[in-house]
């Protein structure tokens, strides 16, 4: 076998360890492609570690520590239980502003995992106590955490904009989030009418319990003013994000406003690892001719009036069992412009949306991270958790269904 053919072995190995096996990826991932390159192909350790992607780790490693530095010193969980509070008494509420927080926290940095953990816990418990349907609240959580997953200041989002830029697709960050967010949304209005929010409406305003809100502390204000001013300039500026999401971890930790173990324990290693992992498999694959392989196949499949739609469906299909960040986009992405190529037509942006589009939709599954964590976070007296996961693993299956309509009839807009 050619280096080639060898090196689509072995990432359609990681795809399908990934979808059978709860262990890190990435590590096999790196395994899978030293043999490829330094013993099929013929490369030199340093050629090999030169497809190492050390920009996406700096990012990943900085944005990770900041704002798990704002995790455990309690400022992203004082924000969230004021902002829940803000709904008063009415119960219909509660589903909508868990919705928004989670989408809110995960596009300002964390990510859909992080805002998920952060925001679960307290949507579950007060929910459950205001008698709304624990699926319902899964679901709002869940789709609400995916809806800012993409913005560009999100640890996903700039996963998903670094593999894009390699593709030669670049100023789309727009797109990227508008597009994601508008399916989480449409998805997270069904979901409210069709499981309980309608009848919360018709009961009108009724008891929904208050959460206890610690003091807003000095440690939480001058936290919450420098997470400010980084998104700002990020956003704004143009400011490096990992570069400068250290600098504003630095700062925070010199004025003890989190340990510094404590900051550096938070950081996601596991998953950084996953994607720096498949990354260097993708970039030995780019170099030995293997991406070329994957491209072909996936041509015997689509058709540039199909494309669109076939490829949301084969990622989410993927996504209900594999890491979407993890596996997912930095496997498909960089195929963009070869799958165009390939099929003789197409627009390469409008293909980039609909893997991502199509491979979060599937997210809510209790199979995948951030629905395992809505699962998880169900209290003990709201019955057997079984039950919530059936329900929710025929949601996340469905997903995929709805994610393919979506995308091959609405992506386009956001082109």
């Amino acid at each position: 076998m050619s280096p080639a053919d060898v090196s689509l072995v072995a990432l359609l190995v990681v795809i399908i360890v990934s979808l059978t096996s709860r262990i890190n990826i990435g590590v096999l991932a790196i395994a899978l492609a030293a043999g490829v390159a330094l013993i099929v192909a013929g490369w030199t350790p340093a050629q090999l570690a030169a497809e190492f992607p050390a920009g996406l780790f700096l990012t990943l490693t900085g944005v990770t520590l900041l704002f798990g530095t704002a995790q455990k010193n309690g400022t992203l969980s004082a924000i969230t239980v004021r902002i829940v509070r803000l709904c008063g008494g009415r119960t219909a509420l509660l589903p909508l502003a868990f919705f928004l927080i989670a989408g809110f926290v995960s596009s300002v940095g964390p990510g859909g995992v992080a805002a998920t953990a952060l925001v679960a816990p307290l949507a579950m418990a007060a929910g459950v106590r205001a008698g709304v349907s624990p699926f319902l609240i899964a679901l709002m959580v869940a789709n609400g955490a995916n809806a800012g997953n993409l913005s560009p200041v999100s640890s996903v989002g700039i996963i998903v904009l670094t593999q894009m830029e390699g593709a030669g697709l670049t100023g789309y960050e727009l797109n990227v989030f508008l597009a994601n967010f508008v399916a989480h949304v449409m998805v997270a209005v069904a979901a409210y009418c069709l499981f309980g929010g309608l009848k919360l409406v018709q009961a009108g305003r009724a008891a929904a319990p208050e959460a206890a809100a610690e003091p807003f502390t000095l440690i939480h204000k001058l936290t919450t003013s420098v997470l400010a001013v980084w998104i700002v300039a990020v956003v704004f500026f143009d400011v490096d994000p990992g570069v400068s999401a250290f600098a504003a971890a630095a700062m925070l930790i010199i004025a003890r406003c989190c340990n510094d173990r404590d900051a550096v324990a938070s950081v996601p290693w596991d998953a950084i690892l996953m994607v720096s992992g498949v990354s260097v498999l993708i970039g030995v694959m780019d170099e030995t001719g293997g991406l070329q392989r994957f491209t072909d196949l996936l041509a015997q499949i689509a058709t540039p009036d199909s494309v669109n739609g076939v490829m949301a469906f084969v990622t989410g299909v993927i996504s209900t069992y594999s890491s979407t960040s993890g596996v997912v986009y930095p496997a498909f992405l960089p195929l963009v412009p070869g799958l165009i190529q390939e099929i003789g037509g197409g627009d390469p942006v409008a293909l980039s949306l609909s893997i991502n589009v199509g491979a979060a939709l599937v997210d809510v599954s209790p199979l995948s991270t951030i629905g395992a964590l809505a699962l998880a976070a169900l209290p003990k007296e709201a019955g057997d958790p079984a039950v919530l996961f059936r329900r929710m693993l025929l949601w996340g299956f469905s997903m995929t269904v709805v994610g393919a309509v979506f995308c091959q009839l609405l992506i386009g807009v956001f082109v």
